[in-house]
């Protein structure tokens, strides 16, 4: 296993997104470690449902920050998710769409694969 890591699939991570540059450690890359307590590993393609509710749990998404270089996510946007806000999201109905080759393997001690397969982002 290479630096990255494996995705929910078993293979290769690949990049979540360079615009927005996403990831906790910013680098487009939904891998984790020890500092990442919130577990930023679900890559999930943004929807105004999946916002609207974010923003009502308290963790608006959509507005920028430009002091942290956060530029606000709009629909469409691809995003590193904490594992756990997506989960509740799925509880809620409004879980947006996972890019499951840009999801960390982590995330199926979470979730199951068949939750996140049916949740996957087309194309």
């Amino acid at each position: 296993m290479g630096a990255r890591g494996k995705n929910v699939l078993g293979t290769e991570l690949l990049d979540c997104s360079h615009e927005p540059l996403t990831g906790f450690h910013r680098d487009g890359c939904c891998r984790t470690g020890r500092e990442d307590l919130g577990l930023h590993i679900v890559c999930a393609l943004m929807t105004a449902p999946f916002l609207q509710f974010s923003k009502r749990r308290g963790n608006d998404l959509s507005k920028p920050h430009p002091q942290w270089g956060f530029p606000g996510l709009k629909p469409g946007d691809r995003w590193c998710l904490c594992v756990q806000r997506w989960k509740e999201a799925l509880k809620h109905g409004v879980a947006p769409p996972v890019v499951l080759e840009a999801t960390h393997i982590l995330a199926l001690e979470f979730v199951d694969l068949s939750e996140l397969q049916e949740h996957a982002a087309k194309g």
